[in-house]
């Protein structure tokens, strides 16, 4: 036999023989616990593995429901009393990569003896593993809740752009053109154009309370009652008046999201425009040889107050002559503690005299853009520009 060079005696083989099947035993539980991404699988399986494995009286997860064995002396005990466990039961607990607890196992030696080194180090190891599965089964289901929220949301948004209009109506002598860009998936803004049985073009520009999911489902709202009513061929100032009766009549969770809308009546053969603004931004007016107008509120928003009256401003809209509604996701874009603002928003407007309909919304998000220096979007963004050409030629240009 070579000098240095041991052989381990018979009680050394034994207990290293021992050592292996222990491992082995761990690893095939782990194994086990790691097969499902079900959380109460995991925890059923962890169950098995310590009473029929370890030959345990019984083990449970208590305030789960979850228990296995026949023999389970576990009356009394509670995840959530503090009280210490019985000399007969053992408690391991699952906690997350942060240290936070998510359950706890408690384990039942056979006939109230206590566990071995062997079983002890076993079921540590093995809580160890089933906090890992745990966590894991958790974060997947988690992970499969987003995916269909975010499933439906991703739905919602296309069912919400579907119902922006789809066509712009051909008018001579004017364009028109809008922009919409929800916050996040969908949002509170509405903007519609409905042709009317006069000959006339009625337009609303709208903005819902708040953001996102609850905002879209009254601006859905908002939209059936607006279709409906604008049906009639009613007055802009009755419209109005309906419209926030109906809004109100809705309920106290509709008050809460009330809605800043401004209305606008196109009459395209006489050149003049009839206005009425619910609490809604200023509408931006712009003709040749005169200063900028503004058509600033007429009442309060829709549905924030009932048995509120509106009235009309009417205004011509000479040849030359360019007009914008917009909702405040425009003008409440900050760059550190400055905000973009509408005297600006109306300074850009202004510019944009030789340009149509849709090269003002290009040059008006582009200014936009470069204030808040490529910042995010904090609110839903929508605007609407009718121009009118100075001469067909302009207009076919």
């Amino acid at each position: 036999m070579a000098a240095g060079i041991q052989i381990p005696g018979n009680d050394e083989t034994i207990d290293l023989q021992q050592q292996v099947a222990r491992l082995q035993a761990l690893l095939e539980a782990s194994r086990q616990v790691h097969s499902t991404i079900r959380e109460e699988e995991v925890l059923e399986q962890v169950l098995r593995i310590v009473v029929r494995e370890l030959e345990m009286a019984g083990a449970a997860f208590p305030g789960t429901g979850l228990a296995y064995g026949d023999e389970l002396p576990l009356s009394g005990v509670n995840a959530d009393d503090g009280a210490p466990p019985r000399p007969s039961l053992t408690t391991y607990p699952l906690n997350d990569r942060d240290g936070k607890p998510m359950t706890e196992l408690v384990v039942a030696a056979p006939d109230g003896r206590d566990l071995t080194i062997y079983e002890a180090d076993f079921i540590e190891g093995l809580a160890l593993q089933a906090a890992v599965a745990l966590e894991n089964a958790r974060n997947h289901k988690r992970n499969v809740a987003f995916a269909r929220v975010q499933q439906d949301l991703d739905a919602a948004r296309l069912i919400q752009r579907s119902l922006l209009p789809q066509k712009l109506p051909s008018i001579a002598g004017y364009t028109l053109g809008f922009r919409s860009v929800t916050c996040y998936e969908v949002g509170g803004d509405y903007l519609d154009i409905v042709a009317q049985p006069d000959g006339s073009l009625l337009i609303a520009v709208a903005d819902v309370a708040g953001k996102g999911l609850a905002s879209a489902m009254m601006a859905s709202s908002f939209r059936s009652a607006f279709r409906a009513m604008a049906a009639g061929g009613l007055p802009l100032d009755e419209l109005a008046i309906r419209m926030n009766q109906h809004h109100w009549a809705e309920g106290e969770e509709a008050r809460r999201r009330y809605v800043t809308a401004i209305f606008l009546k196109l009459h395209p053969e006489k050149g003049d425009i009839e206005v009425v603004n619910a609490g809604h931004n200023p509408g931006f007016l712009v003709e040749p040889g005169a200063a900028a107008h503004q058509f600033d509120a007429a009442g309060p928003p829709l549905g924030m107050m009932p048995g509120m009256l509106y009235t009309i401003e009417r205004h011509g809209f000479a040849p030359g002559t360019r007009l914008l509604f917009y909702t405040d996701g425009l003008t409440e874009v900050f760059r550190g503690d400055e905000e973009f603002g509408p005297e600006r928003l109306l300074d850009e407007f202004s510019r944009c005299g030789a340009l149509k309909a849709d090269g003002i919304l290009d040059a008006l998000w582009g200014a936009i853009d470069q204030f808040s220096d490529g910042g995010p979007q904090g609110d839903d963004m929508t605007a609407l520009t009718l121009c009118r050409a100075t001469s067909e030629t302009e207009i076919a240009s």
